[in-house]
């Protein structure tokens, strides 16, 4: 088995035991079907952004079935992955919230910036609703905080918008799109 073969292997492994060990995330659903969206051809790339989110601590499992928003053609289905790793991704802290913010630091700049290592990761970073939804399944970033997508007005003032569990409550705030800290990162959303 070649490596990447092997990888894939791994990968699936991986998202199906966290699938079978936290079934309250996606009550009703099946992992056989998850996975069959996953082969080749169609899920190549899917595959792909999953083994990024995993690769960068996001811990991605399924937490939506979509098959109503009328966004789809009759009789398509989607499954929506989002990063349930307990505290923010590990391997995307450290990073401001946009290109603009990151080129606007003259120095002490970050490596990179959120939304862009969202979008080469495949991925659509969370936005407040959908991490709220998140919360639903357990107590996430008690100790980190991460990213969500910040409305145009706000972005266009300097500001985005960040979010975190304290006190059994999530709270949303404010900072300086420049701004970056060792426990912010970013979560984020994939369908399938």
């Amino acid at each position: 088995m070649n490596k990447i073969n092997s990888n894939k292997e791994e990968l699936l492994r991986a998202l199906k035991a966290r699938f079978e060990k936290n079934m309250n995330r996606h009550k009703g659903l099946e992992w056989a079907k998850v996975q069959a969206k996953l082969d080749p051809p169609a899920g190549g790339e899917k595959l792909w952004s999953l083994s990024e989110m995993e690769r960068t601590g996001g811990e991605p499992d399924v937490v939506e079935f979509d098959d109503k928003t009328g966004r789809l053609p009759a009789g398509r289905q989607e499954y929506i992955f989002y990063d349930c790793s307990t505290q923010s991704p590990y391997g995307r802290r450290s990073v401001c919230y946009d290109r603009q913010a990151l080129d606007s630091r003259k120095e002490h700049k970050p490596k990179n910036n959120a939304l862009d290592m969202a979008a080469t990761m495949g991925i659509e970073i969370l936005s407040e609703e959908q991490y709220r939804q998140l919360q639903k399944f357990g107590n996430f970033d008690t100790k980190t905080s991460s990213w969500i997508k910040t409305p145009t007005d706000i972005r266009k003032l300097g500001g985005a918008l960040f979010v975190d569990r304290r006190y059994n409550n999530v709270f949303v705030y404010h900072n300086g799109a420049e701004s970056y800290y060792a426990a912010r990162a970013f979560r984020g959303s994939l369908r399938v």
